[in-house]
């Protein structure tokens, strides 16, 4: 099995095409919404991803085979006074997963902040993907307080 990690060149035609292939397929699955990608979102996906400048994305490939990505966003922390990596998307195709592909995109992602001098990397798991929480858990991850007595980070949103 040949494995091999990569920062994804947004002008690629191969990486265009792969990202929303693979983002599209972690939608249809129930961990993430059981929806695939709307026809916009695959078409214009690769685009806004570039316009922003402070997005980047690892994708993983096994024998030349798109097998999973990691959607990556540059932030900032405000206490820390130092820039942070907030992971938007892990994802690991159902024919990929097992192989530890998942901590091999997750060391790329922290690589790449420790040379932007981040403070820390960031996501958000549901609370039933066990399998997920396992997997970030075995990477270090962990849930996130500032004081015990606070309790700890809840991920709320409100859609527009």
């Amino acid at each position: 099995m040949d494995v091999e990690i990569i920062q994804a060149d947004y002008a690629d035609p191969k990486h265009r095409k792969d990202i929303p292939l693979v983002l599209s397929a972690y939608a249809s699955d129930p961990m993430g919404g059981g929806v695939p990608l709307s026809d916009f979102t695959k078409t214009n996906l690769v685009d806004k991803l570039s316009a922003l400048g402070h997005a980047f994305t690892i994708l993983a490939y096994v024998d030349g085979e798109p097998a999973g990505l990691v959607n990556c966003l540059e932030g900032f922390s405000s206490f820390a006074c130092h820039p942070l990596i907030n992971i938007h998307d892990v994802v690991v195709l159902e024919n990929f997963r097992g192989h530890g592909l998942s901590q091999s995109m997750l060391q790329k992602v922290e690589a790449i902040a420790q040379e932007r001098s981040c403070c820390k990397i960031t996501l958000e798991v549901l609370s039933n993907n066990t399998i997920a929480k396992k997997a970030y858990a075995k990477f270090g991850f962990a849930g996130y307080e500032l004081d015990p007595s606070a309790g700890h980070a809840l991920f709320w949103e409100k859609a527009l």
